[in-house]
Formats: structure tokens, C-alpha cells, sequence
């Protein structure tokens, strides 16, 4: 089960947005062949809101474009341990949480020259990929990671231009 809230009101976030995350979720999912049922919560702020929980999380006093709060163990893409949180009435491992801004997320698809619909795509299959525990804090792991996205970037028909 996807979960989509969009808590902001500066900028617009219509169901056609709403479908390209889910979509993109489940194309992550899909690529990384995750066999069980689960569930991902997104929730579209604004950079106020997103700077309050980068602070409350990490003390990062400054707002970001995407935060991502994994609750199961991963390790790229593979399932180290499934002793995460079950939702027990519809038996779903619950994989955690996706934040994003769609204040910075519109800025930085003006910066990149892009729509505002791949910079979304984007930070959803970043943090995505986050939830399923890769990184890219080095040069290996990085590459890697972006490989993945910009795979599922293409496969949404956004690719990088």
C-alpha cells in the first residue's frame, strides 16, 4: 500500500503527481523484486515543515529536498531482516517514510531545467532507493544508486534529457 498525503498548499500537487510517485514507488519496488506486501507513506511539505523535521531527526537546522526514514533493515535492495514493523491487519512489512518538499523540489526542476514532474519522480525514487538501503556516500555506492534511478526515470518515460 502506498500512502500519499500532501500537506502544503504553495505548490500544486494534483492526482496526475500523485499517480507518477505511485508509480514510481512501485517501479522500485518492482526492479528490486520485493516479494512481499508493503507499505510506503509519502508526505509532500513545504520547506518550513521539512526543515522542522530535518531538525527534529538529524539536528540539520536548514531545509532539504527529500528526507527518508527506512524502518526495515536493507542493504542494497536485499532484505537483511524482515523484524520490521507488520501492519497486522493486512500483513504489510512497512518500509517507511518519504518526505518531500515540493517548494525545493519546483525550485531545483527550474534550476535543472526540467519538469517539475521528473524532480518529483526523482526525489521519490531517491528516497526510494534510500528505503531500501542504498547510499551514496561513496564513489561505488553512488553510482550505483543513480544508475538505478535514472533506470527507473526512463522506464516512467523522465529521463534525464
Amino acid at each position: 500500500m502506498i500512502i500519499i498525503e500532501n500537506e502544503q498548499n504553495k505548490v500544486i500537487v494534483d492526482k496526475k503527481i500523485e499517480s507518477l510517485i505511485e508509480t514510481t514507488i512501485k517501479l522500485c519496488m518492482k526492479s528490486e523484486k520485493l516479494d512481499k506486501d508493503y507499505e510506503v507513506s509519502v508526505l509532500i511539505v513545504d520547506d518550513s515543515e521539512i526543515r522542522d523535521i530535518n531538525k527534529e531527526h538529524r539536528d540539520i537546522d536548514k531545509s532539504t529536498d527529500v528526507l527518508s526514514f527506512p524502518m526495515v533493515d536493507f542493504k542494497d535492495g536485499k532484505l537483511i531482516s524482515d523484524e520490521g514493523d507488520y501492519d497486522l491487519e493486512v500483513g504489510e512489512l512497512i518500509l517507511g517514510d518519504i518526505i518531500i518538499s515540493a517548494e525545493t523540489a519546483k525550485r531545483q526542476a527550474e534550476a535543472y531545467g526540467h519538469s517539475f514532474e521528473r524532480e518529483m519522480a526523482f526525489l521519490t525514487a531517491h528516497s526510494c532507493f534510500h528505503l531500501l538501503g542504498y547510499d551514496h556516500m561513496e564513489k561505488n555506492e553512488e553510482e550505483i544508486m543513480f544508475k538505478r534511478q535514472e533506470d527507473i526515470l526512463k522506464e516512467i518515460g523522465l529521463p534525464r534529457d
